[in-house]
């Protein structure tokens, strides 16, 4: 998985778990709503000071936008 999409799971997530619409979240961050849009779809990548604007608005720390899930162990039988 790429940091592109890494980044617009955990940004869809955070936006959700704070019960923001993306146009709720954009102009809280002062960007266009069409921006999340396609930050949740990894269109776009995001610049760091980007990252940290949403992660205030957010209320989560940057580093939790831009980290990758636990790897799947696979079970061997």
């Amino acid at each position: 998985m790429g940091i592109r999409e890494v980044f617009a799971r955990n940004l869809r997530k955070a936006r959700h778990d704070k019960g923001l619409s993306q146009e709720a979240l954009a102009h809280e961050a002062e960007v266009d709503r069409t921006y999340i849009s396609a930050l949740e779809r990894g269109v776009y990548g995001a610049t760091i000071d980007m990252v940290d604007k949403l992660a205030t608005v957010l209320s989560v720390e940057a580093s939790t936008l831009l980290e990758r899930p636990p790897k799947q162990r696979s079970r061997r039988s």
